[in-house]
């Protein structure tokens, strides 16, 4: 077993308490093993968080209050008091002090992150219509975190063992995506792509495949012309500097004859044309994580599931997963350091 202080920090947010999060994290820690590797923080309401324990009738689980990052218990889910306002638990509904609670904790928990009181960072589902983000730009985790970091380029992507899918548009309307695609942006989200897999996958050369835009990856430019005209200029561009990236692939072909298992990381176009197939190949355990920051960050693969939330019957095996990823993500971006920065200089 780890030393307390071996073992990896994992700050947490709580998400939308009317939803599963909290369900899925405490699910998550029954298991007393993940103590052995984790040492988790969350950030939240004591007396919300043991409501909420309570009505899930969880008898043979309790949250360590602190106050202090320095004071956590190594075998407690140690919980960090950032408001001392209970906010009224309603399960599968959207409340405003459901939004304002998760806001805050997101920005408690990347504040903790930013101040290395924590490793990496989990963040548990949230609604989308009920944050109060402070930039009406801001759509989720991914824009907030990328804001935060000063980055422009974040990758969204969805793991599942050896199935990594990113996306070149995030969470825009559909109609939009046609306007938003360009070279130059694909060519940026296929960098970063590239990198992580690097970096955070310890793939030495990773091999990229790239789904076309439109049906039949648009039949040579019967069924549109972005392929022609934008995507596989990118792709030339990319692979000019010794990179590997393959396409355009049409998508209903490529996942239905399981090509994707021939490939380190697939990029889709838009959110549907990846997630889709992503969510029905991992099966409820695949992992959300927003690559090409300078933190670690992860997330289950699922939403709020207000249909299911307070009924005790949400599966946590996405948000352990998502914690898992993030300390292996971690762990390797630390041995990518240590290499490259001994690594022999040619003259």
């Amino acid at each position: 077993m780890k030393k307390g202080s071996d073992k990896i920090k994992v700050a947490i947010s709580c998400g939308d308490i009317n939803g599963i999060g909290l369900e899925v994290l405490i699910k998550s820690f029954l298991d007393t093993r993940m103590f052995e590797s984790f040492t988790p923080l969350v950030y939240g309401n004591p007396a919300t968080s043991k409501a909420y324990r309570k009505q899930l009738g969880t008898q043979d689980f309790s949250f360590h209050m602190i106050q202090n990052h320095l004071k956590f218990n190594a075998k407690k889910v140690n919980l960090i008091e950032i408001t001392d306002t209970e906010v009224d638990i309603k399960f599968g509904n959207v409340t405003p002090e459901a939004g304002k609670l998760a806001y805050e904790s997101i920005k408690s928990a990347t504040d903790a992150l930013a101040a290395n009181h924590a490793d990496v960072l989990v963040t548990a589902p949230i609604h989308k219509q009920n944050i109060p983000w402070e930039d009406e730009n801001i759509k989720g985790h991914t824009e907030y975190l990328a804001n935060y970091a000063g980055e422009e380029t974040p990758l969204m992507m969805m793991v599942h063992n050896n199935l990594r899918v990113g996306v070149v548009t995030g969470h825009i309307p559909l109609k939009e995506v046609s306007t938003v695609l360009t070279k130059k942006k694909i060519v940026d989200t296929l960098e970063v792509f590239r990198k992580s897999l690097v970096q955070d996958f310890n793939i030495h050369q990773p091999k990229i495949a790239v789904l076309g835009l439109n049906p039949h990856a648009g039949d040579n430019g019967v069924i549109g012309k972005e392929e022609l005209d934008t995507i596989i200029p990118a792709l030339e561009e990319f692979n000019s500097n010794n990179n590997i990236a393959i396409g355009p692939f049409a998508s209903d072909g490529f996942f239905g004859s399981g090509q994707f298992k021939k490939f380190d990381g697939v990029l889709a176009m838009y959110h549907d044309q990846g997630l889709i197939p992503f969510k029905t190949i991992s099966n409820n355990e695949g992992v959300n994580f927003t690559a090409g920051l300078p933190i670690v960050r992860t997330s289950p693969d699922h939403g709020t599931a207000f249909d299911i939330a307070g009924k005790n019957e949400a599966d946590p095996m996405s948000f352990r997963n998502a914690i898992y990823l993030a300390a292996d993500i971690f762990r390797n971006r630390k041995m990518y350091r240590e290499i490259t920065q001994n690594s022999l200089k040619t003259k």
